[in-house]
C-alpha cells in the first residue's frame, strides 16, 4: 500500500541528499507521518548504538546506546529526522538523565503516542556505567496503566 502525498506531507529529510548535520540540540528537526494502523496496538523500536553528548561539568564526551520503544497513536516518527535529532546532541552538554528525559519529552510533544520509553545506556566513565531509563503513557488510558507498570518492575539486565 503505497503513501499519497498528503501522508508524506512535511516530511523534507528523507531523500535529501544534501542533509545539514546540526551540531546544536534540535528538536525542530523530528519529523512525522501518518500511522496507517492506528486501529492496532504494535510496538516500534529504535537502537541508536552511536549516541554521543557532552558531560556538563568536564566537556569529555559520553557515549550511549539509546533505545526508544513506542506504541503509536496517530502520528509516528521518520527515522531519518530521528537520527539528525539524536546527532544534535553531539555538543549538549547535559547529564545522562537530562538527555534520555529531554528525548521522552521532545518525541511525546511531536507523535503524542499510546506509550512511549527511552533507555539510555551510557558507556562507562571513571569506572561507572550509568543507564537511565524514562517512560511515559497516555493519561487516563491503559497505557498509563503499562508505564506504570514497566516503571514499577523495571529491572536492567547488564550484559
Amino acid at each position: 500500500m503505497a503513501r499519497n502525498k498528503k501522508e508524506l506531507q512535511g516530511i523534507t529529510q528523507l531523500g535529501n541528499k544534501k542533509t545539514p548535520y546540526s551540531d546544536t540540540y534540535n528538536p525542530g528537526l523530528l519529523e512525522t507521518f501518518i500511522n496507517k494502523h492506528p486501529g492496532r496496538d504494535y510496538w516500534v523500536t529504535f537502537d541508536c548504538p552511536e549516541f554521543t553528548s557532552l558531560c556538563p561539568m568536564t566537556g569529555q564526551p559520553d557515549f550511549a546506546t539509546i533505545t526508544i520503544r513506542y506504541i503509536p497513536d496517530q502520528r509516528m516518527v521518520e527515522s531519518k529526522s530521528l537520527k539528525l535529532y539524536l546527532f544534535s546532541f553531539r555538543n549538549q552538554g547535559d547529564f545522562h538523565e537530562d538527555c534520555v528525559n529531554m528525548i521522552l519529552n521532545d518525541l511525546v510533544k511531536l507523535m503524542a503516542p499510546r506509550y512511549l520509553e527511552v533507555l539510555g545506556t551510557f558507556n562507562p566513565r571513571g569506572g561507572i556505567a550509568i543507564i537511565p531509563f524514562v517512560n511515559y503513557g497516555k493519561p487516563k488510558t491503559r497505557y498509563a496503566k503499562l508505564a506504570e507498570a514497566r516503571l514499577n518492575t523495571y529491572v536492567f539486565a547488564s550484559k
